[in-house]
Order: C-alpha cells, then sequence, then structure tokens
C-alpha cells in the first residue's frame, strides 16, 4: 500500500479462509496500556488500508482510553528504518506495538524477540518471519471478498469486458485477483479479465503512485473494460479519476470508498472490497486492556465477518440478493475461493 509499503501487504498466508483461527491467548493482570502504531507507505490519510488501521487505533482510544503513538513509513526506506520505527516506540515505553503491512515481518520478529515484555500485532503476516510467542499475526481472506465484488463487476458490466489493477506484484495481491476473477467468472465464464500490476518487487511503490494508476485504468476503459476493481492503496485514487473521466465504474478496496475517497470520485465507486482492518486493530487493543493477550495467526474471513463487499450508493442494491446467495455458499463451503489466479 520502498520495501515498508505494500499498502495491503501480507507475504505470509492468510489462512483457509476456513473463519477458524490458530490463535491462543494468555491471560495476564489488567493494568493501563499504550500502543504504538506502524503505519505503511502513505500512512494515515491514504483513505485506505492505512486509515481502517487507524480507525480502530482511534476507536480503542475512544472506547478504551489507551495512550497512542503513530510512526509512519516512507517510501524507499530499508529494513534497519522499519526496525528503527518499532524500537523507538519501544524505548518510548508502548507497551503494545501494530505493524500495519508484511513490510514489518521481519522487524517484528526481530523486536519480539528482543523485547518478550512488548506484545505484537502485525497486519497481513503469518510467516515465519513474524511468528512469536508475543505476536498476534492478523490475516485476511481477501479472495472470499474479493470474490464477492467480482461478481458484482460482472453483473454490472454491459460490455462483458472487467479490469484489475494491483499495486505490487505480491502473493497477497494475488490473492485479490484471484478471488475477483473467479467471481467474474462465476456469473459470466466467458468474461473478458484485464489485469496489471503498477510495480515489481522490490519496488512497493505501486502502493503509493496515483499516477500509475491512472494511466493503467485509463488504458483498460480505452479497450472497452467498463468495470474496474483496484487492489492497488493509495494508487487508486488514481484508478477513480480516470473512471470519472470515462464515465465508467471503480471498485474500491479495504474501506468502503464511497466514503472515504474524494468527493468528486464517489459517484463511480459502485462498491468496495472491504477488509476489517479496524476491526481486528481493535480486537488486539481490547483484548490487552482486559488483560488477555492474543498471540498466533487470527484469520479473519468472510464467515468470520472479516471481509465483505459495500452498498453505499445503490448502485448495487439490485443484485444484492444475487451475491449474497454467493456469500452464503462461501460460508457453507459449496464454493472454494483460489488464492492464485
Amino acid at each position: 500500500m520502498s520495501v515498508a509499503a505494500l499498502t495491503l501487504a501480507a507475504c505470509g498466508d492468510s489462512g483457509n479462509g476456513s473463519g477458524s483461527s490458530s490463535s491462543s491467548s494468555s491471560t495476564t493482570k489488567k493494568a493501563a496500556i499504550k500502543v504504538g502504531m506502524a503505519y505503511d507507505v502513505g500512512g494515515r490519510g491514504d483513505q485506505s488500508f492505512n486509515d481502517s488501521a487507524a480507525a480502530g487505533l482511534d476507536k480503542a482510544k475512544s472506547e478504551l482510553g489507551v495512550d497512542t503513538k503513530e510512526a509512519a513509513a516512507v517510501n524507499g526506506e530499508n529494513e534497519a528504518a522499519r526496525e528503527e520505527r518499532l524500537q523507538q516506540l519501544i524505548d518510548a515505553g508502548y507497551t503494545h506495538v501494530v505493524a500495519v503491512g508484511f513490510a514489518y515481518a521481519k522487524s517484528v520478529g526481530k523486536a519480539a524477540k528482543d523485547n518478550p515484555d512488548v506484545h505484537f500485532a502485525i497486519v497481513d503476516d503469518a510467516s515465519d518471519d513474524s511468528k512469536g510467542a508475543n505476536v498476534d499475526q492478523i490475516t485476511f481472506a481477501e479472495n472470499e471478498g474479493s470474490f464477492l465484488v467480482g461478481a458484482a463487476a460482472a453483473l454490472k458490466s454491459k460490455s462483458g469486458h472487467i479490469g484489475f489493477v494491483g499495486g505490487v506484484n505480491v502473493p497477497l495481491i494475488k490473492k485479490f485477483e484471484a478471488g475477483y476473477i473467479a467471481g467474474a467468472k462465476a456469473v459470466n465464464p466467458s468474461i473478458k479479465i484485464d489485469s496489471q500490476y503498477l510495480t515489481q518487487p522490490p519496488d512497493f511503490s505501486g502502493f503509493g503512485d496515483p499516477a500509475k494508476g491512472k494511466t493503467a485504468a485509463d488504458g483498460m476503459y480505452q479497450k472497452g473494460a467498463d468495470v474496474v476493481y483496484h487492489a492497488a492503496g493509495g494508487s487508486g485514487g488514481g484508478v477513480f479519476t480516470a473512471a470519472k473521466a470515462a464515465g465508467k465504474l471503480a471498485i474500491g478496496v479495504d474501506s468502503d470508498q464511497a466514503l472515504t475517497a474524494p468527493e468528486g470520485v464517489r459517484s463511480v465507486i459502485m462498491t468496495s472490497m472491504i477488509k476489517k482492518v479496524d476491526v481486528a486493530v481493535y480486537d488486539f487493543i481490547k483484548s490487552a486492556s482486559e488483560g488477555k493477550e492474543l498471540t498466533g495467526n487470527n484469520v479473519y474471513d468472510l464467515k468470520a465477518g472479516g471481509v465483505d463487499y459495500s452498498t453505499t450508493g445503490g448502485q448495487i442494491d439490485d443484485i444484492k440478493s444475487k451475491l449474497d446467495d454467493f456469500k452464503a455458499k462461501i460460508i457453507s463451503g459449496e464454493i472454494k475461493v483460489p488464492v492464485t489466479p
């Protein structure tokens, strides 16, 4: 969403979509906690991934009264910079640290080992790099939520031609693409789907480059696509701009972007794949405030309410029953959503 980025980021597997969790918790004496949050590139204000994490932090601050501090990543930073950011929060006395994005995996793993009395959460990673007895690995079934918006795209497409713009070509974003393609083809097996990634690792600027997002979407609309879904963090703003100019539709990601994007482009956002990072962050903090520390891999899938689609604007009200039927079949296991295209 700089290696520090991955605005939707996770190089770890986000589970099998079962709704189950391999998490555990340890109960400690209830005490005041201080929560530090290390954002991905784009930070608070990206109207997507980071802002969703920020919403969870804000809710915890408001409802639980926890002391908070925030720090943001920058494009092009190295591993040492991420390690230093986490250590600065620890040195400042923050007892709980949330790292937003899989780019923090190695840094969290190292900090957790070096600071066993500090508790960590990492969003979008369940790899061995970040694993630890004091680490809550938060992951999501992005493929399941993306299936639903893919179905919506196919149901709403008049041209039988849709598109997908990914920020960076990494396993996590491939999950979004895989679900989107599967959902669209479940509706229309012969639908044409264009896919384009803005950058390749180790260049993660594709999560924060609206100009590249606009160029990619422009090309798709010019070739006949009439709906484009982005999983590109801050670059998604460019996709919306392109949709507006072309008189076509777009699909948002992570947050309900028909509520968070600039007002001038909200009308083209027919739906968004909601990834409830805010819920997961709040769960981590609330549990800690109650003296129960979450650890292991907590999977937020469709069954657990961790992913969904938005209905703001009413543009998909007429197909909601069909989408909910797909949702029920995914939850029941009748539909198995792939994690790779």
